[in-house]
């Protein structure tokens, strides 16, 4: 056997194994912030995740590393990731490799939480297609446990930030039947993560934006 091949299993393995561990186990564990291609930035949203983690680790008792990672979409340390974070306003390109790659992680036991930063959608959609060509992106319901974690969303996603003025939406890509991919569009989360002073939110909003961000991570967590 391959020695990539081998430790592809291994990290599946435990990757496995810490999204089923209760969350008070889970020890300095760390997420990470998708790098890819085709000029997007895909580094927005600077202050955004670890706003998230102090939240996460203040009001649902875990104990994530303060900082997030940088992991390219086709590298093979994405399997060491149970959360993949994936922003930007712009292009996104993925190599037949790439794709193959965040496929394995998906199936694998991999959660990816793809914001649409304002510009992202028309290019993100063509680009899952080849990662999952037989799923289609469908509108997650307001009674799926994403939005009923410790904090309740009845409504689905709140809303942050305008945008185009349409009502937030959530949808994913289920794989046998477990939601792989949470793609959160015209809500701007990320950005209600950030810093106070970066957009001036009101601090409701702040507090919406990090409690479903909190659930999304709950749910990776307890749920895959």
């Amino acid at each position: 056997m391959e020695k990539k091949t081998v430790y592809i299993i291994i990290t599946i393995m435990a990757l496995a194994i810490a999204s089923a561990a209760p969350m008070e186990s889970l020890a300095q564990l760390k997420i990470a912030k998708l790098k890819y291609n085709g000029g997007g930035d895909w580094y927005a949203n600077k202050t955004a995740l670890p706003n998230l983690i102090e939240f996460c680790n203040r009001e649902l008792g875990m104990d994530l590393y303060p900082e997030e990672d940088n992991v390219e979409v086709g590298s093979p340390d994405l399997f060491a990731y149970p959360y993949v974070y994936m922003t930007g306003h712009g292009n996104v390109v993925f190599s037949p490799e790439e794709a193959l790659n965040l496929r394995n992680y998906l199936i694998g036991g991999g959660f990816l939480h793809v914001d649409d930063n304002y510009g992202l959608d028309k290019f993100v959609r063509l680009e899952l297609k080849k990662v999952f060509p037989e799923l289609e992106l469908v509108e997650i319901p307001f009674d799926h446990p994403i939005y009923h974690q410790k904090f309740g969303f009845p409504s689905g996603l709140p809303k942050i930030h305008e945008h185009d003025g349409k009502p937030p939406q959530g949808f994913g890509l289920f794989y046998e039947g477990r939601l792989v991919l949470f793609y959160s569009y015209e809500c701007d989360l990320g950005n209600g993560w950030e810093d106070q002073r970066t957009y001036n939110d009101p601090e409701a909003k702040r507090q919406e934006a990090l409690k479903m961000g909190a659930n999304i991570l709950s749910y990776c967590f307890t749920s895959n």
